[in-house]
């Protein structure tokens, strides 16, 4: 994208490494703004840069960037209306062992209200990279969630992501889960699990938080029961967008699989187990669902 837009810059906290963009910085280093350890004013250079005419990707953990610059992100991007694209890097728990301080399980909530503000999760390499072309051609403040733990690709059915529009990766007529991010993988591998039992679940991509699909939430009701998966806090997330819905169209058993509250210090996978954040985990929420709706 910056080969073919010189309006492309990159933003960073000395993030440069975790950011991946050595390579940018080697071929563009006019491009790439380092503000150091100053996130609030890492945000206010990029609202600065996209009132100048730039297209500007501002990349830092995503506890910092939604956390500590949260007022700037509302203000000088969201409420601004300012071209400005926030890539939160190793949200949820992707930092394990360095505990709650850099877990980041609250992002979604906290952005959520923020109604302008495009929110994207997106599940593995392929629609990461779609969401960062969507972001560059979109006029107007985009975030993207990009997750720390490494998955491989999946078989999507589309070409092309759309802005607000859920992807139905499997279906499925006796529970719907929905997921988004690195979860999604989980989701289908916990289908494959009940398929062997003749269940046969319904998973979403739900990659838009915000414009949020509601219309495949409610057509995912149908199946009776809704399971939502996600690296995130259950308060306000996907759960709750998901819970919000329903509840106010087709209310129907419903499990939610995240972080409750804070999550002790571990590593991921660690982690992962402990919330039951696993294909049989996620199975045995979607057996608990069925159950409630008979």
């Amino acid at each position: 994208m910056a080969e073919a837009d010189e309006r492309v810059v990159a933003v960073v906290n000395d993030s440069v490494g975790s950011s991946k963009l050595g390579g940018f910085k080697t071929r563009w280093p006019e491009r790439l703004i380092n503000v150091g350890i100053a996130e609030q004013n890492m945000v206010g250079v990029g609202a600065g840069l996209a009132n100048g005419g730039r297209i500007p990707f501002v990349s830092c953990a995503s506890c910092f960037l939604t956390g500590r610059a949260l007022e700037q992100v509302k203000a000088d991007v969201a409420y601004s209306n300012t071209n400005v694209k926030l890539c939160g890097q190793s949200p949820g728990i992707g930092y394990g062992e360095l505990g709650p301080t850099h877990h980041s399980i609250e992002d979604l909530a906290w952005l959520r209200p923020l109604a302008n503000l495009i929110t994207i999760v997106p599940s593995d390499p392929w629609e990461t990279a779609e969401a960062m072309r969507f972001a560059a051609a979109h006029e107007g403040p985009v975030f993207i969630r990009v997750s720390r733990y490494p998955v491989p690709a999946l078989d999507h059915r589309i070409d092309r992501i759309a802005p607000g529009k859920a992807e139905v990766m499997r279906e499925g007529d006796d529970v719907a889960l929905l997921a988004n991010g690195v979860m999604l993988h989980r989701a289908i591998a916990a289908a494959d699990r009940l398929a062997a039992e003749g269940v046969a679940a319904r998973v979403v991509n739900m990659a838009w938080m915000n414009p949020l699909d509601s219309e495949a939430i409610i057509e995912a009701a149908a199946t009776g029961a809704v399971v939502t998966v996600e690296e995130a806090s259950v308060r306000g997330g996907l759960g709750g967008a998901v819970a919000e819905t329903l509840a106010l169209n087709r209310p129907v058993p419903m499990e939610m699989l995240g972080f409750p509250g804070f999550a002790p210090t571990g590593t991921v996978d660690f982690l992962f187990e402990h919330f039951n954040l696993t294909a049989d985990g996620i199975a045995n929420a979607a057996r608990k669902a069925i159950r409630r709706k008979s």
